[in-house]
């Protein structure tokens, strides 16, 4: 396990965070979700519609098992001085601190660096936050939608004549969560030689302007303004959209130079691959109108699973699939994507597995815990147990 021995306290919620780190304990490391016993933990524990009725109470949202598999949970109320100590005892004792909140919260709770360093010079405290922290607008709730509306992912998602319309999926929480847990390990890389930690930051306003890329980049060195094209096609490279076929879509990615040949052998048209009209990128996208028409009739002639067949391996492309036929895929479901994580006298929780290949057999996953489960286990590893641990749970501490 490539992360084995690495012990990371999550202060998260909902999406983002616990999507990085989640990449941290399918690597083998242990995650430990600090969690307030007075609010009901983590908010996504109660987030429907779907839920499994056989895994603890506070643990049965499909959401919630699908971003905190193989976590641990600890209760402990670090709003609190007497739960900021008992926090920082822990702190001791780890890597890293991952959090997702507020960009005015950290500070406020004493999960940054230097509040913590005089017990773990070598900690390492990510932060992911909505704006970042110590600018104006550190204490504005940020989350994924308004990231992309601000940063023109409305207007590049769909058809030119639609409404702006926001991605189907929650883009920016994920990547930042990646991006968190990707500056962590770098930090905790550095900490190991240098013996000092640091506070590192990732926003999602920035990581959603930083994945406008080359968009961004065309207008910030040539003024363009790229938008929403017809057919989902890409803004320079051509053929590369939807296409007709006898009973449906499909979609095409001639990316390079040579595909665009290959796919006018494809077709029964070879002559199209010689044609000035069409010779190179530029002169395709001047006539991509023209090289829509074409390739619609030409694809008519067979179903999409017909010339997914005769373009296998040489012609880059794919079915444009649902939700529903993308997971019962007969591809998607080869090897280990998806997994069964087994539950007692009930069917396996079936989660999409992390993607990262190690080479070694997948850690083994456990369902995401109930709300405290760790809490005991955690503190009598610092020396809090008996009447020291009942009289913190009498006073809603831990």
């Amino acid at each position: 396990m490539l992360l084995q021995g690495l012990r990371i306290l999550a202060v998260e919620q909902y999406g983002a965070g616990p999507f990085g780190t989640q990449f941290l304990s399918s690597l083998g490391a242990e995650v430990i979700k600090i969690e307030n016993p007075n609010d009901g933990g983590d908010m996504s524990r109660s987030v429907g519609p779907y839920f499994r009725e056989e895994l603890p109470e506070t643990a049965r949202s499909v959401f919630f098992q699908g971003l905190n598999i193989g976590k641990k949970s600890v209760t402990l109320d670090i709003t609190r001085p007497e739960g900021r100590e008992i926090f920082r005892r822990l702190a001791a004792g780890a890597h890293g601190v991952a959090s997702n909140l507020r960009g005015d919260v950290p500070e406020k709770i004493g999960i940054t660096y230097s509040h913590l360093a005089d017990v773990n010079p070598r900690i390492v405290c990510s932060h992911l936050t909505g704006y970042g922290r110590g600018n104006a607008r550190e204490k504005w709730p940020g989350y994924d939608y308004l990231m992309q509306a601000e940063t023109g992912y409305f207007h590049l998602t769909g058809e030119p004549d639609s409404p702006p319309a926001r991605f189907g999926l929650s883009m920016i929480d994920l990547m930042t969560g990646l991006a968190m847990s990707f500056g962590l390990l770098a930090g905790i890389r550095e900490a190991e030689r240098s013996g000092r930690g640091r506070d590192l930051d990732v926003s999602l306003f920035d990581l959603s302007l930083f994945n406008l890329n080359y968009i961004g980049n065309w207008y910030l060195n040539a003024g363009a303004v790229t938008t929403r094209t017809t057919r989902s096609a890409h803004p320079s490279l051509t053929p590369c959209q939807t296409y007709r076929t006898q009973d449906g879509w499909i979609y095409l990615m001639c990316n390079k130079e040579k595909f665009w040949g290959i796919l006018c052998g494809k077709v029964g048209r070879p002559e199209l691959a010689k044609d000035a009209r069409f010779l190179t990128f530029k002169e395709r996208l001047a006539n991509r109108d023209l090289i829509t028409q074409l390739l619609d009739e030409a694809l008519s002639a067979k179903t999409t699973a017909e010339w997914l067949v005769d373009f296998a391996g040489s012609v880059p492309a794919s079915p444009i699939l649902d939700v529903k036929q993308a997971l019962d895929n007969p591809w998607a479901n080869e090897g280990d994507r998806i997994q069964r994580i087994p539950l007692p006298g009930a069917d396996p929780l079936r989660l999409l597995r992390n993607p990262i290949r190690t080479g070694e057999p997948p850690v083994a996953s456990t369902p995401a815990p109930a709300l405290g489960a760790h809490t005991e286990e955690i503190l009598a590893g610092i020396g809090i147990t008996g009447e020291a641990f009942a009289a913190l749970r009498r006073q809603g501490i831990a």
